[in-house]
């Protein structure tokens, strides 16, 4: 049976107050459930900045993105991790298109 692999990202947003060792920690817990089912192609986190508008009486954030690749199935355990997580403010997971050669 063939192996069906999509490419992916998704984007947090981690509590701004939490500490270093707090924030690295969740990328961290992060990166490793992308591996245990996909591969991690590029983490890049962007550090805080200000919100478009208040999340939960924060106004700035920790904004983090992986980029990675899995099957179906890892993007709804992802999002189920996420919204049981303390310190994340907001997450999203998209799937990415595949680049169409001519």
């Amino acid at each position: 049976m063939v192996k069906v692999v999509n490419k992916y990202e998704t984007i947090f947003i981690i509590n701004p107050n939490l500490s270093e060792e707090e924030t690295a920690g969740l990328v961290e817990k992060f990166k490793s459930l992308i591996e245990s089912a996909g591969e991690v192609e590029n983490v890049d986190e962007w550090g805080k900045r200000r919100l478009a508008y208040p999340i939960n009486d924060y106004n700035e954030g920790y904004y983090v993105m992986i980029e990675f690749s899995a099957e179906p199935s890892l993007p709804q355990e992802l999002e189920r991790v996420y919204k049981i997580t303390d310190g994340i403010l907001r997450s999203i997971v998209i799937k990415k298109d595949k680049k169409k050669q001519a």
